[in-house]
């Protein structure tokens, strides 16, 4: 079959022994689902400070799982496999950030020092983009016409000290309910998948119920995993790329690269500036400045092209564009965040569509396209 351009389509394999897909027809649903869609989306926005703790800590139990399922076949109780849990993750956190703190401020001290050599390295740069001011100051001011009196209106917000400390309230307030969640969710076990099997009506309504949670915790918890081992893998590689170019505090880098790679395609690219702008502030010659960035573009396309592609492929493979899409969506709504929990929330939005049959037209949508 050919499309509008002349180009063959592939269609899928027959379907004429299996059950079609269910496709909404009725337009009051449709209506209503986006009118659910909408208020929806009012809610996660203006109670962000609520929900996001909760998915946080709903994320971080699934990264934990694995070490509960261990301390508990050594027979260890859950409340105190929690507790080291937690303990582990908060002490890893806190023992990095002690690390890197100095490093961070070493580098934040001498920036303004170094900004001569950078400005003599893009000085290259320097008379094209005075010509695009040049010329973009012209057009303002035929786009402004004639001049007239017109009286400044100035508009006084909250300040900077009270934009750092409603932030560092938000964050503390966040922070300790996503730990007291993260204690108890593991804590009590399996009780909420219990109670929703009690209220559900049917066996088979209780048996999806229960292959609903036992497959993301096993498919979600198996990505976090992964991406975290193929993510310290990444940081390792280019702290050692860093440390041969001769950029200093490779250990910073290789964080950094180790923190940014969570955030797919958005995460490197910031990576890629980040070890731009360092290397322009320490090495006198353009070459040498663009190397640790260019090697650290090499390590993210073996590792994002061919390496974790490779080990996720088994558990469920999304639509890349739609990925991009939720990212750039939940950053929006929620920050950094947000971009931080797009993947995760966007896998299991699919696996719950592919269960659900009203909804399997959505998650065949939400998947990559099958490779031959």
């Amino acid at each position: 079959m050919d499309d509008v351009s002349g180009e063959p389509i592939d269609l899928p394999p027959s379907t004429e022994k299996h059950e079609a897909m269910p496709l909404p027809h009725d337009m009051h649903s449709l209506l209503l689902v986006a009118i659910l869609c909408l208020l929806t989306l009012f809610t996660l926005y203006y109670a962000s400070e609520v929900i996001l703790p909760i998915v946080f800590a709903l994320v971080l139990q699934l990264l934990l799982q694995p070490g509960m399922r261990v301390l508990g076949r050594l027979h260890i109780p859950k409340a105190i496999g929690a507790v080291m849990m937690i303990a582990m993750l908060l002490g890893g956190l806190a023992g990095l950030g002690v690390t890197l703190s100095g490093p961070a401020t070493e580098w934040a001290a001498k920036a303004p020092e170094s900004l001569p050599r950078l400005e003599h390295l893009l000085s290259i740069f320097r008379e094209p983009v005075a010509q695009m001011q040049r010329a973009t100051a012209q057009v303002e001011t035929l786009a402004e016409g004639p001049v007239t009196d017109v009286k400044a209106v100035t508009v006084t917000g909250p300040g900077l000290g009270s934009f750092l400390s409603s932030g560092t309230r938000a964050l503390l307030v966040g922070g300790l309910t996503t730990v007291v969640l993260l204690y108890f969710l593991p804590a009590s076990g399996d009780l909420f998948l219990r109670r929703i099997v009690e209220i559900l009506p049917t066996l088979t309504n209780k048996k999806q119920a229960v292959e609903i949670s036992r497959e993301i915790e096993s498919n979600i918890s198996g990505y976090l995993v992964t991406i975290s081992l193929m993510n310290a893998v990444v940081g390792i590689a280019t702290g050692l790329a860093s440390y041969f170019c001769g950029l200093a505090d490779p250990v910073l880098w290789g964080t950094v690269a180790f923190l940014l790679n969570y955030v797919p395609i958005i995460g490197p690219l910031f990576g890629m500036i980040i070890l731009l702008v360092a290397g322009l502030l320490t090495f006198d010659t353009i070459g040498y400045a663009v190397l640790p960035a260019g090697l650290y573009l090499g390590i993210h396309l073996v590792e994002g092209q061919a390496v974790t592609p490779m080990l996720l492929a088994r558990r469920f493979a999304l639509n890349p564009v739609l990925v991009i899409v939720s990212l750039v969506f939940w950053f929006w709504l929620w920050g950094v965040a947000g971009a931080l929990l797009a993947v995760p929330m966007l896998a299991t939005a699919k696996i719950v569509c592919d269960r659900i049959r009203p909804l399997m037209a959505l998650g065949h949508f939400l998947g990559a396209a099958a490779r031959g």
